[in-house]
């Protein structure tokens, strides 16, 4: 439905993941604003053909203003390291669960009928097999998981007491830029593998240290799933458009369902950027598992949704072009 004036509110617009969602909402003929703090989202990430409102979830009055004429929002907005979400699990709360309980009131409040949240596959903990599908129990091994996971049941019950329907969106490992080039803000502080390895690659780091390579795998290296930030920013698309053509919830994985191991990517940057990439190899982290792969049939199954840009030479060729545009 193309409106005149925007009627989907994304929250974290600004962000990574948001500012993608925001290109293919527009692409896509669709009418959204940005809603954001600008605390680790970008202002070189907003369009300017779309209206930005510089908010904080934290200020209720913020976000009941942002609410005018809007139908349908979008939750991109969060804390997300989970090592810092177990040392300040205080600042998580408050940002994570009493933000959205904000956004919640707001745009219940308002008539809000679909609600698309980006949650995490860090609901699920430590898998107890693979690959993880949505009926896996949810365990989180960590603060951050938690608070994605209390929203998806805040969000469960404004379902039935507010009649606004939800789309719970549980991520693997997003990564890549958009391949068009419009978005090409680099995340604050990223504690990723990918980014981590660009940054080497380019000389900003000395070395990348690889944790562990002594895992029951091929190679001994961790095996994760990756995901295109474009792929997840088609499957919100995608999940709106489910809200708004159906009366029902949707809890959905997205991953790819094929893991990538850390030897794997690395040997595949050397390739694609022609480049050096020296690595300390050091002992496993603590609580990382040796494998994690996403089951994500029913996500194809009911967004007719399927990766397009997941491959690993994508995926680095799109973070290898955003970073080159970033000179330092």
């Amino acid at each position: 439905m193309n409106t005149s004036t925007p009627d989907i509110l994304v929250v974290g617009g600004a962000g990574y993941i948001g500012s993608h969602v925001v290109k293919a909402l527009r692409d896509a003929g669709r009418q959204p604003v940005v809603f954001d703090n600008l605390s680790t989202g970008l202002r070189e990430n907003l369009f300017p053909d779309i209206p930005f409102i510089h908010g904080d979830l934290l200020i209720p009055e913020q976000v009941r203003d942002a609410m005018r004429g809007i139908r349908s929002v979008i939750h991109l907005a969060a804390l997300k390291a989970a090592g810092d979400s177990m040392l300040e699990p205080e600042r998580y709360a408050l940002h994570n669960l009493n933000g959205t309980v904000n956004l919640l009131h707001a745009a219940g409040t308002a008539g809000v009928r679909h609600f698309v949240f980006s949650s995490s596959a860090a609901v699920y903990g430590e898998p107890q097999y693979l690959p993880l599908d949505e009926n896996h129990p949810t365990e989180p091994a960590n603060f951050y998981g938690q608070t994605k996971l209390q929203i998806e049941m805040l969000l469960s019950w404004f379902s039935r007491l507010r009649n606004m329907r939800y789309a719970g969106l549980r991520y693997f490992n997003a990564a890549g830029y958009d391949p068009d080039g419009e978005v090409r803000g680099l995340e604050k502080e990223p504690n990723n593998l990918l980014p981590l390895v660009l940054e080497t690659l380019l000389g900003w780091r000395e070395n990348l240290e690889v944790y562990g390579t002594d895992y029951d795998t091929e190679d001994g290296s961790c095996i994760r799933d990756y995901i295109h930030v474009s792929d997840l920013a088609d499957a919100h698309l995608r999940a709106l458009n489910f809200l708004e053509e159906h009366d029902e919830d949707l809890v959905l994985n997205l991953g790819t369902s094929k893991g990538i191991s850390v030897l794997e990517i690395l040997d595949a940057a050397r390739k694609v950027s022609g480049m050096d990439l020296p690595v300390i190899h050091s002992d496993r982290r603590p609580g990382d598992p040796a494998v994690v792969l996403a089951s994500a049939e029913k996500a194809e199954r009911l967004l007719e949704w399927s990766p397009a840009f997941s491959d690993v030479e994508t995926i680095l060729k799109t973070m290898l072009a955003a970073y080159r545009s970033h000179h330092r």
